[in-house]
C-alpha cells in the first residue's frame, strides 16, 4: 500500500486564533497512521492566516475523509478543505 500527501487549507475562525497552538491541535488530532509533514501559512484577509498542513496518509478508501472529520472537530477551525492530493 502506497501514501499519499494531501495539502490541506484549515481556516482558524478569526484572526485572534492563536496559530502555533491550532497546529498543536491539529497535529494531535489526526488518526493512526497519519502525520503532518510541513505547515506552510497564507495570508487570506483582514489579519485572517490560514495553514496549509501538507499531511502523508496511507492510500486506502476514505482518502482524507479521517483528517479531515479530525481537523473539523479542532477547536478554533472553521473550515477545512482539501488544496491538492497526490501519491508519493
Amino acid at each position: 500500500m502506497g501514501k499519499v500527501a494531501a495539502k490541506m487549507k484549515v481556516m482558524p475562525q478569526s484572526p485572534e486564533v492563536d496559530l502555533d497552538e491550532l497546529q498543536d491541535r491539529l497535529e494531535n488530532s489526526l488518526p493512526e497512521g497519519a502525520k503532518i509533514s510541513r505547515v506552510d501559512r497564507e495570508d487570506v484577509a483582514f489579519g485572517l492566516i490560514a495553514l496549509f498542513p501538507t499531511v502523508i496518509i496511507p492510500d486506502e478508501a476514505g482518502g482524507t475523509d479521517t483528517v479531515e472529520d479530525a481537523f473539523s472537530g479542532v477547536d478554533g477551525v472553521e473550515s477545512v478543505d482539501v488544496d491538492e492530493v497526490g501519491r508519493i
